[in-house]
């Protein structure tokens, strides 16, 4: 891969991470509303809507049976897509969730954890990463400590339940990276935005007792939750990962959390302290230290074991 296609797909992964940064500020603003599953719920349907017009003009395109591989991937075109939607669903399940019990700064730096997560999974996985990934986590799980955390870190019930939560954003970080070189990104990211949708509707309707009132109060918050969040970020993380490593990835998408700050200070009036700028440097120092650091195997094929 040459460094403009490099360039590229960094460049669409920071516009997913500046969307759903400001995403935190729609999620807190929605809950007021509705249900945590119910705002998923339609958020993801919304986003389907989106991304549907534009597989439906590329007609729908069948782009052959995926490789035979041992494992979960072994299910094929819808059933890797199923997949992906059902990790997505858990891990947007427990970030809102946890939204409801803890704080917005921990929620935004236990979040960020999957940064770190992505290359322990990797390593797991049989990835190779390379010492520029581990220096640019380094500085970028710091930063969000910086960032996010407060004097004094504690850990409540929904610090855990978003500490599962980024548990299955690195995972899902991990599918895409495999999924997406091999199907078509549009119909991939339709199907697991599909998959999320239904399942959080779903779990609505049995456990939540939303009103039309309450949706419609929410409209703006869910609207940019559907075509941004969704419809516009997923896609692009999908589209992004057909050409750079998981690990790499999770750098720069951890970067929501400095526009999650920023759309604070915008929206919600919130001032950065000195402490929070640092953060803010050390984050964006990782997402350089990543990038620039590279060892002779970087173009490599990025999914899968060796």
């Amino acid at each position: 891969m040459n460094q403009r296609q490099t360039l590229q797909s960094d460049s669409l992964l920071l516009l997913a991470a500046c969307i759903w940064g400001f995403a935190f500020v729609a999620q807190r603003l929605g809950m007021l509303h509705v249900g945590p599953f119910g705002f998923t719920g339609v958020r993801f349907a919304l986003g389907c809507l989106v991304i549907l017009p534009l597989v439906l003009r590329k007609g729908l395109r069948r782009s052959g049976p995926l490789p035979s591989e041992p494992g979960w991937f072994s299910l094929g075109r819808l059933g890797g897509g199923l997949l992906a939607g059902i990790v997505l669903f858990c891990g947007a399940s427990f970030q809102q969730v946890g939204l409801i019990y803890t704080t917005a700064g921990n929620a935004g730096f236990v979040t960020g954890l999957y940064v770190v997560l992505v290359p322990i999974l990797g390593v797991a996985l049989g990835h190779r990463t390379h010492a520029g990934t581990w220096a640019g986590t380094a500085l970028a799980g710091i930063g969000l400590y910086l960032l996010s955390a407060g004097e004094q870190l504690s850990f409540a019930a929904g610090d855990l339940l978003v500490l599962i939560g980024a548990l299955f954003w690195a995972c899902h970080v991990h599918i895409i990276g495999w999924l997406s070189p091999r199907q078509d990104p549009l119909r991939l990211a339709l199907m697991q935005n599909g998959a999320c949708a239904v399942l959080s509707l779903a779990v609505s309707a049995a456990i939540e007792q939303n009103t039309v009132g309450g949706y419609l109060a929410a409209a703006i918050p869910i609207l940019y939750g559907g075509i941004m969040s969704v419809g516009v970020a997923y896609t692009l993380q999908v589209v992004a990962q057909m050409k750079v490593k998981p690990a790499h990835a999770a750098i720069i998408l951890s970067l929501e959390t400095v526009f999650a700050a920023l759309g604070g200070r915008i929206f919600l009036g919130e001032v950065l302290t000195p402490r929070a700028m640092t953060g803010c440097v050390l984050m964006l120092g990782g997402m350089l230290v990543s990038q620039l650091w590279r060892r002779p195997d970087r173009d490599a094929p990025i999914a899968g074991p060796s």
